[in-house]
């Protein structure tokens, strides 16, 4: 009792602006573990003295470690906001931060930014853009690329500790709430038990293939910010290392989740789209949908220890309850595997294959491959990296396409097998081609359809001009690529016609994509899990 007393004195105290280097006036944040204080053009965040099982900062000694460790892990991906750790001196009821004598605590200073940048508040206020998204995306995979790999031999990110970890998170959770919320936590404890009984050697041989590395571990909206004109990530997971090592799905399930509970399943499927197609971690599928009902059983358990905290009174407690019951809703509603289904995205060069599968895809939470990205990926060039290829050369042999239309298959039939529906993005103008899809797809037991995208010749050409001159994107297809195509095209035959649907790219918008889309796929807006 005398430790928290101290240290609520210290947070009353901290709110002046005395207490601080610079002039201006104090705004804090709490959290149920931390006090962030913003003064000027800094933030200073100090941890509360508490041990909650999963966290020890019950020592001063253990607080500066952490604040430490929390410097080291967040320059990783926001080095230009994590700036150093620093003592505060003086007495808990007239603190001194920076000031010279003994520390009576430590806190992580840092760059501020306006909270209303926070990525949480910008998408409830509507302002949360693709292009953040897609920001966002390249980040992680570049940081999940560039993350120290744990040690086959340890004890960090094995299916045991992975499988466990899920489970007693269900269990602390249960003695958290009542009512309709504490039965579903009973249905998905007994889904969390099968699922990882059955991913148990997909974990191990995960780690084995170097997927547990250190990561975030805390990869959601509020660790997010737009900062300098861009996105930042921030405030990584320090307090146990044993959740921040983990697999790389582990943190892209969790950030595909929160975009979910903030009502936005179409990015969050453009989230996983994009990390896929950077990564090429397709077989990560296989966890996705595991970790991410973990992921929203753990944003419960926040939201229901914040209201189990003293001093939170009776409207904070009640809203932050539904907020968990929210999120254990949304954990039913991921544990539901959606429609199995391949389409087949079948048209020329310029059809608006890749720009009308873009919306496909965050209408119906489909996983999309493509031709063009796999095929440079194959030969470890970046998508947008030009090959220099002339016509029947280089990329564009027929054996390497013939590698590339394999690859596909491969990548379909691991996809639909993870549980998901997929766009095969390729021109598919041989009948050959896209029989060998009906047959993984009879094969699998999936729905088959193609997507026919089609426009006047004309359109065709002046897409393609601009593409090759805009030199982005990943389809290095000129006019007399075009050109071969529209002359050597196999039509589809009687019984392909019967499950196709078309879409005219130069007349349709981005929502009657979508809605064609779901209609193909028998799918309802927005309630396929990414």
């Amino acid at each position: 009792m005398q430790g928290r007393q101290r240290s609520e004195r210290l947070a009353r105290a901290l709110l002046d602006p005395a207490a601080y280097p610079e002039d201006g006036p104090v705004e804090h944040v709490e959290t149920h573990i931390s006090h962030v204080y913003l003064t000027g053009a800094h933030a200073y965040k100090i941890k509360k003295p508490i041990e909650l099982g999963f966290l020890d900062f019950s020592t001063l000694e253990k607080r500066r470690r952490f604040c430490e460790e929390e410097l080291r892990i967040n320059r990783r991906l926001a080095p230009l906001v994590y700036l150093s750790v620093v003592p505060i001196a003086g007495t808990c009821d007239a603190p001194r931060v920076e000031g010279a004598g003994a520390a009576i605590e430590y806190a992580v200073k840092m760059r501020r930014f306006a909270q209303d940048d926070v990525l949480d508040r910008v998408a409830d206020s509507g302002r949360l853009q693709a292009a953040h998204v897609d920001d966002l995306a390249r980040q992680v995979a570049q940081f999940h690329r560039s993350a120290e790999i744990a040690g086959t031999e340890d004890g960090l990110g094995t299916a045991q500790r992975v499988r466990s970890t899920a489970e007693q998170n269900i269990a602390q959770l249960e003695a958290l709430v009542a009512g309709a919320a504490r039965s579903a936590l009973e249905r998905l404890g007994a889904w969390t038990r099968e699922q990882g009984a059955r991913l148990d050697s997909t974990l191990a041989q995960r780690k084995a293939q170097g997927f547990v590395r250190e990561c975030h571990g805390d990869l959601h909206l509020g660790n997010i910010a737009l900062f300098d004109g861009g996105i930042v990530v921030f405030d990584a997971l320090e307090f146990d290392a044993s959740l921040r090592w983990t697999d790389t799905m582990n943190d892209v399930a969790f950030l595909s989740m929160d975009l979910r509970a903030h009502g936005r399943p179409d990015l969050a499927a453009r989230f996983v789209d994009a990390c896929l197609s950077h990564s090429g971690d397709y077989d990560g599928l296989r966890v996705l949908r595991y970790y991410e009902v973990y992921r929203a059983l753990v944003r419960a358990k926040v939201s229901a220890l914040r209201a189990a905290q003293p001093g939170v009174d009776a409207h904070c407690r009640s809203a932050m309850m539904q907020r968990c019951a929210a999120l254990v809703d949304l954990a039913v509603t991921i544990a539901q595997p959606p429609a199995r289904v391949l389409v087949l995205l079948h048209g020329v060069s310029g059809s608006g294959k890749t720009w009308g599968s873009q919306h496909m895809l965050e209408a119906t939470g489909a996983v999309r491959i493509r031709s063009d990205v796999e095929r440079k990926r194959m030969r470890s060039m970046a998508a947008g990296e030009p090959s220099g290829s002339d016509l029947d050369a280089g990329l564009y042999t027929q054996e390497i396409t013939h590698a590339t239309y394999a690859r596909l298959e491969h990548l379909a039939q691991t996809i639909l097998r993870a549980g998901y529906p997929v766009l095969v993005d390729a021109t598919f103008l041989r009948a050959q081609q896209r029989d060998a899809f009906a047959r993984i797809a009879r094969d699998e037991r999936a729905a088959f359809r193609i997507a026919c995208f089609v426009a006047d010749d004309d359109v065709l050409r002046e897409r393609v001009r601009r593409r090759q001159a805009a030199g982005i994107d990943a389809s290095e297809a000129t006019l007399e690529v075009l050109e071969r195509q529209l002359r050597t095209r196999e039509p589809l035959s009687e019984a392909e016609a019967a499950c196709t649907m078309r879409f005219a790219t130069a007349t349709m918008s981005p929502a009657q994509i979508g809605e064609a889309a779901c209609a193909l796929m028998h799918v309802r807006a927005g309630s396929v899990a990414p």
